[in-house]
């Protein structure tokens, strides 16, 4: 008998998901919501589960986001929207806020290239006066999937292959093969978008969809988007190659390099909103983060402007040490019931209350610059000097009370308990109309990394089908031109 290859029986003898317990998981791909798109409920022990158990798979490096670089500096306000909402720092035209922001690579490790064809993260913590706001989103505007529950097996599938450690096509074709929601987003990682030149050069994006609020409690779902003053660059295949074979921290390098001589990154912020009474007039759902809001119909409004001037002091504490959590907002700004953004409400202060410990809000860099009061005391790594001798509350001794009231959304739920995917799919049409917008040089060299990735021996010809049946019902050029490519037929 090999020891090896033994393992608790719940997790190799059934041929069925289970919990941890042992108990049977019937649906593995949808969170338990109140009513199709409602909020997803605490109750959900399985999902809790899951993401509980993958926030806790690396020590101490980031499951994701591992290799990243940041910068200080300021966001300052241009335009006025108290219109739509009541958070201070977004009161006036002129008023700053510091920020700091994080820039990294997503699914690959530490010491990483940085020319490697991934997702960037775009991460933005402001400090406000009312505490601190966590905008974290990446250099696409949709993601791969819509509902949190399949985050730790789509990150896996990513991953290099457990076996191996390479990370292969095969697999993430496998994967992604039962999604075809994730195809708008391949439109972006497989486009020459999907190297960026650097940090600079590139985009932003809240990605999920928030709330803003008003004085008067007017509601408006909110989008946001980070657009640099310098442009957008990316670096074909060829280049990567040769950028990240004589430097793998080129990106990190010229971040650093511009802040040091002067040349400071700007971006500009706009948003977009929606009124939530009118959210089912579009053929999408507001709340899907696998979709864009077109900028036709929903157009950009901008708000201020973001500039980097001032380097980290020391990497480790102001970079991998630095924390971020879309759970962190202030009044004015609140969650949606997007379901990804739900999940991730959950898992990213989970992640880092595992890598850094409970207490890694009071580390400097994530703490925030206003006066904050509460009864969270002690646990590992406490080193807030404390001499109270009340940390309970209310209490007729000590003098703290609750803070003034501010608006929150007033949504009304009514539904049964469900586990079910979003009525309004659409998957194919958003990314048939992006591959259109290309130019024909720009579709080709996107052909052509599909055919390189569908061309993996491990890709299996039921699983090379379906991704030209994807293709073909996006777009039917794009998916003959693949068949052809592949000595395939279409078979829609």
């Amino acid at each position: 008998m090999d020891p090896y290859k033994q393992r608790p029986s719940s997790a190799y003898n059934t041929p069925f998901w289970t919990t941890n317990s042992g108990a049977p998981v019937w649906n593995n791909n949808s969170a338990l919501t109140i009513g199709s798109r409602g909020p997803i409920l605490l109750e959900d022990y399985h999902l809790v589960e899951k993401l509980a158990n993958f926030d806790r798979e690396r020590i101490p490096e980031r499951v994701v986001h591992a290799r990243g670089a940041s910068a200080k500096g300021f966001f300052q306000v241009t335009h006025d929207i108290t219109h739509l909402t009541c958070a201070d720092f977004l009161q006036a035209p002129g008023v700053q806020t510091p920020v700091i922001v994080r820039f990294s690579t997503v699914i690959h490790e530490r010491g990483s290239p940085e020319t490697l064809r991934d997702p960037r993260g775009f991460a933005v913590k402001f400090y406000t006066k009312e505490g601190n706001f966590d905008l974290v989103g990446n250099n696409f505007p949709v993601f791969f999937v819509r509902d949190g529950m399949k985050f730790p097996d789509m990150v896996h599938a990513l991953k290099p292959n457990p076996k191996s450690h390479i990370q292969e096509n095969w697999r993430i074709l496998d994967f992604f093969s039962h999604h075809p929601e994730s195809l708008h987003m391949f439109t972006f990682l497989f486009d020459d978008l999907g190297i960026p030149q650097d940090y600079r050069h590139m985009d932003g994006s809240g990605v999920n969809t928030y709330t803003l609020i008003n004085k008067e409690g007017k509601t408006h779902y909110v989008k946001f988007h980070w657009r640099p003053t310098c442009g957008v660059k990316s670096l074909l295949d060829e280049e990567a190659i040769r950028v990240g074979g004589s430097n793998h921290s080129h990106a990190t390098q010229d971040l650093y390099d511009s802040i040091a001589a002067g040349n400071y990154p700007e971006w500009k912020l706009f948003i977009q909103t929606i009124d939530p009474d009118h959210e089912d007039k579009y053929d999408f759902d507001p709340l899907d983060v696998t979709k864009t809001w077109p900028e036709d119909i929903l157009p950009l409004q901008p708000v201020g402007r973001m500039v980097l001037n001032k380097n980290i002091d020391n990497f480790f504490a102001e970079n991998e040490q630095l924390a971020f959590c879309p759970a962190i907002i202030v009044p004015g700004i609140y969650y949606s019931d997007d379901k990804l953004l739900q999940t991730r409400i959950f898992s990213y202060a989970d992640t880092q209350r595992h890598r850094l410990g409970p207490n890694y809000l009071q580390l400097p860099a994530n703490a925030p610059k206003c006066a904050h009061h509460n009864n969270h005391h002690e646990g590992f790594m406490n080193f807030m000097h404390r001499d109270e001798e009340v940390n309970y509350f209310p209490s007729r001794i000590d003098p703290a009370h609750h803070a003034e009231r501010y608006p929150q959304p007033p949504a009304l739920y009514t539904g049964k308990r469900e586990r079910c995917v979003i009525v309004k799919e659409n998957n194919f049409k958003q990314p048939g109309e992006r591959y259109r917008s290309w130019t024909s040089d720009r579709q080709e060299r996107f052909i052509r990394r599909w055919v390189d990735a569908l061309s993996d021996p491990r890709v299996t010809h039921e699983i090379r089908n379906i991704w030209i049946s994807y293709w073909s019902q996006a777009d039917k050029s794009l998916g003959q031109n693949l068949a052809s490519l592949l000595n395939m037929k279409v078979d829609i």
